[in-house]
C-alpha cells in the first residue's frame, strides 16, 4: 500500500494517511488533523426534542466564518462523518432550514445544504423562507419577536420530520420552522443542529 498527501483543510498541516483495505471501504477520508480535531467542543445534550453535536466556541466562530462568509465550500467536508454518524440511521424526513432566494443568490451555496451533501444524507426542501433579514443581525429579544419566518413549499405529509440547521441560538429559527410543519399536517418535527450557541 501507498501513502496519500493531503492537508488539514483548517490549519494546512500534512496528513499522511497509510492507504489501506479499510481506508478505501471507509465512506469518508481524513479532513483535518487531530489537533484542530481537538479543538471543537462537544455539546453535552439535555433537550429531549434537540441534539446538537459542538459547543459554539472561538475555533467553531471561526470555522463558521470560513466557511459560511468567507465562501469556502469545501470546509462543508470538516464535519462530514460526524453528521453521518449521527443522521446516517435517522427514519424520519431531514428538513434543512432554507435561505432566503436572494440570500443564496448573493452566498451563492447553501450552507445548510452542503453540509448534508457532504455528510451523504437524504434530505427534501419543505420550507421557504420569507425574510431575507438574517436572525444574527438581531439582537435576542429581536429575535424572539421575530414575525413567522418560513411558509410551506413542498407537501408535508402526516409523517415525523427532523429538522437540520447550523447553529442553535435562542430556538426562533427552528421554533418557526417546528410551527410551520405542525400546522401543515406534520406528525412530529424534532431538530439536529451541527451547533448550540
Amino acid at each position: 500500500m501507498h501513502k496519500e498527501n493531503l492537508h488539514c483543510l483548517l490549519c494546512g498541516t500534512l496528513l499522511t494517511e497509510q492507504i489501506s483495505w479499510l481506508t478505501l471501504i471507509q465512506t469518508f477520508p481524513t479532513t483535518i488533523c487531530t489537533k484542530c480535531e481537538a479543538k471543537f467542543e462537544p455539546y453535552t445534550n439535555t433537550e429531549p426534542d434537540h441534539r446538537a453535536l459542538y459547543t459554539y466556541n472561538e475555533v467553531m466562530k471561526d470555522y463558521l466564518h470560513r466557511y459560511k462568509f468567507m465562501h469556502d465550500v469545501v470546509l462543508a467536508k470538516v464535519f462530514q462523518k460526524q453528521l453521518h454518524n449521527v443522521l446516517r440511521n435517522e427514519k424520519r424526513m431531514i428538513i434543512p432550514i432554507p435561505m432566503h432566494p436572494e440570500k443564496l443568490v448573493d452566498r451563492t451555496f447553501s450552507p445548510i445544504d452542503e453540509l448534508l451533501i457532504a455528510a451523504k444524507l437524504p434530505y427534501e426542501h419543505v420550507l421557504e423562507k420569507t425574510t431575507t433579514t438574517s436572525q444574527s443581525t438581531k439582537s435576542r429579544e429581536e429575535r424572539l419577536n421575530t414575525p413567522q419566518l418560513f411558509r410551506i413549499k413542498g407537501h408535508v405529509k402526516h409523517t415525523d420530520y427532523v429538522i437540520f440547521d447550523d447553529i442553535y441560538t435562542t430556538g426562533t429559527t427552528m421554533n418557526h420552522a417546528k410551527k410551520a410543519l405542525l400546522e401543515a399536517g406534520a406528525k412530529s418535527v424534532t431538530a439536529v443542529t451541527l451547533i448550540h450557541g
